[in-house]
């Protein structure tokens, strides 16, 4: 889930607002609970999730406090409230189990508790920051290059898996030349059924590459920053642009280390008593970066990878006899790439690979 961008900022020291609004979302109406300042309900109802209803409903209502779930709709209508001057608060829903695991679920008692968090205390939401308007529109396409790659990745391994099942193998060759090279090795009975998905994988391989072009140009135009975080081998236009988007405001982070947990890099841990469990990385926030950091981390590692001060922490961490060493290094490699990629963005530093090692070498000497 986002969590990037200038809305939803949370204002707590106004105190108790006067009145608080929860908005349950759903795709044809939204459930809505007001709140005075003594905790008292005023007024429920619903109103149809549009634009024009809800600016209908709310242009007119004195400014208060707003409380939604995020959402497929969220962002449109966090931004449309906060536009009529109201104070708007997106909850994580995943972080507040009094909503996500309520044994009364359901859009009027939602909405209701949704509106009592956020009169309390805004924290209790969790709330969490929807990006601008400019970069949810570009990274719109970078999420539908990532859904056309996924639909060639499917088409691909049908056709090889009912290749297979007829008796032939298909030519190992990449994704984007699939469509040109194995054309000829399809069995003739097959074709009738596989010719036309073919077709339809070349036609997505040159959908990808158009987009591959547009995520060029904008690293060029529009996201000139993306050059320092590319000077580290292995991070391309696309991870760089992704990065850059979903993290949109570099300044938002303290210091470049709490990027890795915003990422879901980081394990879970549950404390009980004497007793610390660590768990399975915690996998919260936008899982396509993560994904994409993760590639970036296989290909430092991998036998390709040049030299660096991060491929050698790698690699002893593979090494260390640990369960899934292997495994586990490749997601700390993705969490400190996410970390190093911070510090160059904000320092505008160049990058040396091997930063480190020099230093260590030079006390020895």
């Amino acid at each position: 889930m986002q969590q990037t961008g200038v809305l939803a900022q949370v204002t707590t020291e106004r105190g108790t607002p006067d009145l608080t609004v929860g908005l349950d979302i759903s795709d044809s109406f939204t459930q809505l609970c007001l709140i005075d300042v003594a905790g008292a309900v005023v007024e429920e109802g619903r109103v149809r999730t549009t634009n024009a209803a809800l600016r209908r409903r709310f242009a007119a209502l004195a400014p208060a406090r707003m409380a939604l779930e995020a959402g497929p709709h969220s962002p449109w209508v966090s931004r449309l409230l906060a536009e009529l001057g109201h104070e708007v608060i997106v909850a994580n829903a995943r972080q507040v189990r009094l909503i996500g695991h309520s044994y009364r679920k359901g859009d009027r008692s939602d909405a209701e508790q949704l509106a009592r968090l956020a009169r309390l205390d805004a924290r209790l939401l969790a709330p969490i920051r929807h990006r601008g308007l400019q970069a949810h529109e570009d990274l719109a396409l970078v999420r539908s290059r990532d859904a056309l790659v996924r639909a060639r990745t499917q088409l691909i391994n049908h056709v090889r898996g009912a290749v297979k099942a007829w008796g032939a193998i298909l030519p190992r060759t990449t994704a984007h030349a699939f469509h040109r090279k194995v054309d000829e090795h399809i069995p003739a009975p097959l074709r009738p059924a596989l010719s036309p998905l073919l077709e339809v994988v070349g036609e997505l391989t040159r959908r990808i590459a158009a987009a591959d072009r547009a995520v060029e140009e904008l690293c060029g135009t529009r996201y000139p920053e993306t050059g320092a975080l590319r000077q580290v081998v292995g991070v391309g236009s696309l991870t760089a642009l992704t990065y850059v988007l979903t993290i949109e405001d570099p300044g938002r982070f303290a210091a470049s280390r709490d990027v890795g947990p915003y990422l879901g890099l980081v394990p879970r841990r549950r404390d009980s008593g004497n007793r610390t469990s660590q768990l399975g990385i915690s996998k919260a926030g936008d899982p396509h970066l993560r994904r994409l950091l993760v590639a970036c981390a296989h290909y430092i590692l991998g036998p390709f990878g040049p030299d660096s001060d991060l491929r050698r922490w790698g690699q002893r961490y593979a090494t260390s006899g640990a369960t899934n060493a292997r495994k586990r290094a490749v997601v700390a490699v993705a969490r400190k790439l996410a970390v190093l990629l911070h510090a160059l963005w904000v320092g505008g530093e160049i990058y040396e690979p091997l930063r480190h090692a020099a230093t260590e070498e030079a006390r020895s000497a």
